[in-house]
């Protein structure tokens, strides 16, 4: 099982990487069918941060520092009031979240993929906020903040560069609060070297693939990939 799972969360690195959307729309979801959702965050969360350095050493030479400040505090701030909030109530309601906003998220960017908030501060800072706050509550909401970053029109390189930048603030506080709150016990101790290397090997190998394909059409496969994963989480979750 250990295996099946190492091999899970280094295709959702690769495929997080090159659609842009980032790992945790798909592993958090997955990782669900081995874990509880609490388990799950606090492996999330620390796999992420190892996925953040790799790809700020991969993509150092491509950060806007600019919008990672203006993106970045925020979201900081809004992952620490979503994380707090998970560690006091029902996982069952945070898997039925997760699902609605899978299918939903899935299903909205499908048909409208040009979609792209107006690039000012404000709604850099709301996106940043949603974002984060969604990280913290249920995993993963750097897909949102990918919306608003698509706005400033930046090169795939360096979008990819700044949201890890961005994210590192974020997974960093997350992972803080989950371990505190014991999301991690000291039995899946051994699962951390492995989100290690598959963090460092996912972002390389998605970074190679990213350089020689169309962003557009693997986009559409994923997110049919992400509305498929939604609806089986959702059925697990009331099931």
């Amino acid at each position: 099982m250990t295996w099946l799972f190492a091999i899970i969360a280094l295709l959702c690195e690769i495929i997080g990487t090159v659609g842009g959307f980032g790992s945790s729309v798909f592993f958090v979801p997955l990782a669900g069918f081995f874990f509880n959702l609490k388990i799950v965050l606090g492996l999330t969360a620390v796999m992420h941060v190892f996925s953040n350095l790799a790809k700020i050493i991969l993509f150092r030479k491509h950060i806007d520092y600019k919008l990672m400040w203006l993106f970045g505090i925020p979201s900081t701030l809004a992952v620490i009031l979503g994380a707090w909030i998970v560690t006091v109530t029902d996982i069952k309601y945070g898997e039925l979240i997760l699902s609605i906003f899978l299918i939903s998220f899935s299903i909205f960017f499908y048909f409208k993929p040009g979609f792209v908030l107006p690039p000012n501060k404000a709604n850099a800072i709301t996106g940043g906020g949603i974002a984060g706050f969604l990280a913290g509550l249920i995993g993963t909401g750097g897909a949102i903040r990918g919306a608003s970053m698509a706005a400033f029109n930046l090169e795939k390189s360096i979008f990819v560069g700044t949201s890890a930048a961005i994210d590192m603030g974020v997974d960093f506080s997350r992972s803080i609060i989950y371990l505190e709150n014991g999301f991690i016990g000291k039995e899946h101790l051994p699962i951390i070297p492995i989100l290690l290397l598959v963090s460092f090997a996912g972002s390389y190998f998605g970074k190679r693939i990213l350089d020689c394909v169309s962003q557009v059409n693997f986009k559409k496969i994923v997110l049919g990939l992400i509305f498929i994963i939604g609806t089986i989480s959702f059925i697990k979750s009331i099931w």
